[in-house]
């Protein structure tokens, strides 16, 4: 088992999804059950899966977690790109999200190739 509190990736995926539930509050009203739904789902998602993965006894399936919590990362940036197609979400938002996304996914993904199977 990992101690996924310390894991880096895990905090600064914490932040990212406190970012997104700050931004989202600003969406229109009829977005709530649409793309700030989504938003809010998908992005908690990623520390979510890194901790449940943490749990697990193999590093196999702690891999597995983490490729989970990768797809979710793939999922918030699209999601983060349409909004601002959207114009729900200023440049600048869109950018600081996708660059903090960005350095969270760089760090899981070589967390990942470290874990043995």
């Amino acid at each position: 088992m990992h101690r996924y509190k310390d894991l880096k990736f895990w905090q600064l995926s914490r932040e990212f999804c406190k970012k997104i539930y700050t931004f989202t509050a600003k969406f229109p009203e009829e977005e709530k059950f649409g793309l700030v739904s989504q938003l809010r789902r998908a992005s908690i998602s990623i520390p979510s899966n890194i901790a449940e993965g943490a749990s697990r006894k193999s590093n196999k399936d702690f891999s597995r977690f983490i490729e989970i919590a990768l797809g979710s990362c793939y999922e918030v940036e699209t999601q983060i790109l349409i909004s601002n197609d959207l114009n729900f979400m200023p440049d600048n938002h869109c950018k600081e999200l996708l660059e903090n996304l960005e350095v969270i996914i760089k760090m899981m993904s070589k967390f990942k190739s470290t874990l043995k199977e």
